[in-house]
């Protein structure tokens, strides 16, 4: 199998960055290895200390698709600014944010709306079964996520299969909007950061959190801080006190939040956000 060994600089913890709940297409075997499908391939892989063992992708793409091509000891320096940012650093360290599939990724965060991971995980698991293609690895099926057209080609009554609930036309919908997906994906990436969160929040059912989770985990911008129960929690109890918990989350709040986190955390407060996120209950 196919290893990469890290430098003693290259922190990174396998079980932090899949565990962490920022993909759904991932679990752990009892012995410790993890599988998951990317795209068209189905993943093997485990970390035994500064060494990673892997099945099913390139050398490249491991990197790549980890960020361990980039420093994290220098981006986590620079969020580390204050002692509860340091205790949540503390608390994951190794935590590195993954990059995503583009198009799953949107889809994915369409279909977490008031939703816990568990349901998040059986909706992109059902969409991908429905209209994926099956692959076989290790005796087992697995299936890759569909391009838009082959939801839209299917037509929305075999979605309603997949039990979304009020998610159902958003998908299809947001599918037939996105097209050509190649193209779709180039002009997001292009963006400046609010012209892309605001063309993500033209899609049907993508919400200012939903934008800012694709913009961080599939489109590398780390300004974006999404802003959930937790984090608004997390928030309230340590940098903005005056935030009212108790009443529905708006808009004008999203945005002080978010704009918090910039000028506090600086250019990476996406990567603060998630290390707040994973620590929230050491």
């Amino acid at each position: 199998m196919p290893k990469i060994n890290l430098s003693r600089e290259q922190k990174f913890s396998l079980g932090q960055t899949l565990g962490c709940g920022q993909v759904f297409r991932w679990d752990q075997a009892d012995d410790g290895w993890w599988y998951g499908v990317v795209d068209r391939q189905v993943i093997k892989i485990r970390q035994d200390g500064q060494k990673i063992i892997f099945e099913g992708a390139s050398v490249r793409f491991i990197k790549e698709y980890f960020s361990l091509d980039i420093n994290l000891g220098s981006i986590l320096a620079s969020i580390n600014c204050d002692p509860f940012i340091d205790h949540s650093i503390r608390q994951c360290a190794g935590l590195r944010l993954i990059r995503q599939p583009k198009w799953e990724c949107l889809l994915s965060y369409i279909c977490s709306t008031n939703s816990n991971i568990p349901m998040i995980r059986r909706r992109i698991g059902t969409i991908a079964e429905q209209f994926g293609k099956e692959i076989i690895f290790e005796q087992k099926k697995y299936y890759s996520f569909p391009d838009p057209s082959a939801i839209t080609c299917s037509g929305g009554k075999t979605l309603t299969d997949c039990r979304l609930g009020y998610r159902t036309p958003y998908v299809f919908n947001t599918a037939c909007a996105i097209g050509n997906m190649t193209r779709w994906e180039e002009k997001i990436t292009t963006m400046p950061f609010e012209s892309a969160r605001r063309e993500l929040m033209k899609l049907p059912g993508v919400g200012p959190k939903a934008a800012d989770c694709v913009l961080l985990f599939a489109f590398q911008k780390y300004e974006a801080f999404p802003v959930d129960v937790w984090i608004r929690r997390i928030m309230q109890q340590h940098y903005i006190r005056t935030l009212n918990t108790d009443a529905p989350l708006t808009g004008g709040e999203y945005d002080r939040i978010r704009r918090f986190a910039r000028e506090h955390f600086g250019d990476f407060c996406g990567y603060a956000q998630e290390y707040l996120y994973a620590a929230r209950h050491g």
